[in-house]
C-alpha cells in the first residue's frame, strides 16, 4: 500500500467519524430506518392500556388496575359507599394530593441489597408497617368477604384492623388470619352492648381495641347519588338500618335495635375514661387529626392513636392526614404508637409517612378494590404491589430498614 493510498483511508476514516457525530447524518439513517415501521401514536396507546381492565391479578401493574376493575365488578350502591366522601369529596381527594406537598431526598452510595421491612406494633411482629384500615361489611364486595381478607393478610403478615361492623363474626376472623386481629370498636350508647362487644373480643384473644371518634355525623352525597342509580332489588338482603345492624355478626344476640345505637354523638372523654377501665386490652383511638387531641391522649394514658380523617368521610376539612401526621408529631414524639391512614396509594406515601414519625400506615380503599376484583388474589396483589414499592424507596432512599427512614429523607414543597 502507498502513501497516497494511507493517505485516502485516513480521510475516509475521520469523514466517517464526522458524520456519526453529525445530528442530521443520525436524523437521516433513523428515518430511512424508521420509515419502513407502522407509525403508531404511542401517547394513544399507553393511554388505552391504563384505561384498560386486566383480567387478572398478574397484569396489575399498580393498585389503581384493581380499582378500575372493581368499579365495573362491584354492584353500584355498594361501590358509592365504598368509594364516597362526604360533600364535594374534597378531603377524600385530599387525602392522597397532600402526599405530593411532600418530596424524596434519596441517599446514595449505601449497600442496599439487603431490606427489612418488619416493624413491633403494640407487642406483636409485622413483615410490613402497612396495615388494612378496617372497612366494614366487606361481603358487599365479595362472597367471601373479611376472610378473603384476612386469609391474604396472614400469607403477607400485615397488621389488620377488623370493623364493628363486620359481616363476618371475630372468631371466624381470627381463625383465618391465624392471630387476633386488632379490634376496631363502634361503641352504643346501651353500655350493657358495649359490655358484651367488649368481653367477647377479650375472649377471642384481641390485645387492641381502636375506638373510632371521628364520625359523630356526616354527609355522603356520591354514596346517594350513587344509590339512586342501583337498579337492582336489595330488599332480599337490606331489611332496613335496624333490621341490617342488629344482624351483624358483633352485635347478634346483644339486643341491639334501632339506628340511635349507633349514634356516636355522645362519645366524650368520660366515656373513653370509662371504656379504658372496663377493658385490660390497649385503648387506641381513631380519628385524631389536631395537635390538640393528641396532647389529651397522652393526658388520659391513651395506648396509642390513628391519625385518620375516615377516609374524607367524616368531616369536609379539606386536609390530608399526612399534614395532621406533620402537626401532632412534634407533640406526640415517640411517647406512644402513631398510625395513619387515608389516601396511601404508593409505596412513595407510606415511605413519607413513616419518615414523618409514623410506626404504621394503613390502606382502606384499596385492598377492598383488590378484593372486589378478584377476592383473595387481589388483596394479596394489592399488599404485594405496595410492599414492593415500599422496598424500591427504601433501596433508593439509602434506608435498610424501618428505623433508618428519618425525617431527613423528605422535604416539604
Amino acid at each position: 500500500m502507498n502513501k497516497n493510498t494511507n493517505t485516502i483511508f485516513t480521510h475516509r476514516r475521520s469523514l466517517l467519524k464526522y458524520l456519526a457525530s453529525s445530528p442530521l447524518f443520525c436524523s437521516a439513517i433513523l428515518g430511512s430506518l424508521t420509515g419502513s415501521l407502522s407509525a403508531k401514536d404511542n401517547t394513544a396507546l399507553l393511554k388505552a392500556d391504563i384505561e384498560r381492565l386486566i383480567k387478572t391479578t398478574d397484569e396489575a401493574i399498580n393498585l389503581f388496575d384493581f380499582q378500575r376493575v372493581a368499579s365495573h365488578s362491584i354492584p353500584t350502591s355498594h361501590y358509592g359507599y365504598l368509594t364516597t366522601g362526604v360533600d364535594d369529596d374534597v378531603t377524600k381527594n385530599s387525602n392522597h394530593e397532600s402526599y405530593s406537598n411532600y418530596y424524596l431526598r434519596p441517599r446514595r452510595l449505601i449497600d442496599v441489597r439487603k431490606i427489612d421491612t418488619g416493624i413491633e406494633l403494640f407487642g406483636e411482629h409485622y413483615a410490613s408497617p402497612i396495615f388494612l384500615s378496617p372497612v366494614a361489611s366487606q361481603k358487599a364486595f365479595h362472597a367471601d368477604g373479611e376472610l378473603a381478607t384476612a386469609r391474604a393478610v396472614r400469607k403477607m403478615n400485615f397488621p389488620m384492623l377488623l370493623s364493628t361492623i363486620t359481616s363476618t363474626s371475630i372468631e371466624e376472623v381470627n381463625a383465618a388470619l391465624g392471630r387476633p386481629a386488632i379490634y376496631q370498636l363502634y361503641p352504643t350508647p346501651r353500655w350493657n352492648i358495649t359490655k358484651q362487644i367488649l368481653r367477647r373480643v377479650e375472649a377471642a384473644g384481641t390485645g387492641v381495641v381502636v375506638l373510632t371518634v371521628d364520625v359523630p355525623i356526616s354527609n355522603r352525597e356520591t354514596f346517594k347519588r350513587l344509590v339512586r342509580q342501583d337498579d337492582r332489588d336489595c330488599s332480599a338482603c337490606h331489611q332496613g338500618i335496624d333490621e341490617d345492624l342488629s344482624r351483624k355478626p358483633m352485635f347478634r344476640g346483644t339486643g341491639m335495635s334501632g339506628m340511635a345505637d349507633m349514634d356516636l354523638m355522645f362519645i366524650d372523654w368520660d366515656f373513653v375514661k370509662r371504656l379504658k377501665d372496663e377493658t385490660n386490652m390497649k385503648l387506641v383511638l381513631k380519628g385524631i387529626v389536631t395537635w390538640e387531641d393528641a396532647e389529651l391522649c397522652l393526658k388520659n394514658g391513651i395506648d396509642g392513636i390513628v391519625v385518620s380523617n375516615h377516609g374524607g368521610r367524616a368531616e369536609e376539612s379539606g386536609r390530608g392526614t399526612i399534614d395532621s401526621l406533620a402537626e401532632i408529631m412534634p407533640i406526640i414524639g415517640n411517647k406512644i404508637p402513631v398510625l395513619i391512614d387515608g389516601g396511601v396509594r404508593r409505596g412513595t406515601d407510606v415511605f413519607k409517612a413513616l419518615a414523618m414519625g409514623a410506626s404504621a400506615v394503613g390502606i382502606g380503599r384499596p385492598y377492598l378494590w383488590g378484593l372486589g376484583s378478584f377476592g383473595q388474589p387481589g388483596v394479596e396483589k394489592v399488599l404485594e404491589l405496595l410492599q414492593k414499592e415500599l422496598e424500591i424507596t427504601m433501596q433508593l432512599a439509602g434506608a435498610t430498614s424501618i428505623e433508618k427512614i428519618q425525617r431527613s429523607h423528605i422535604g416539604i414543597s
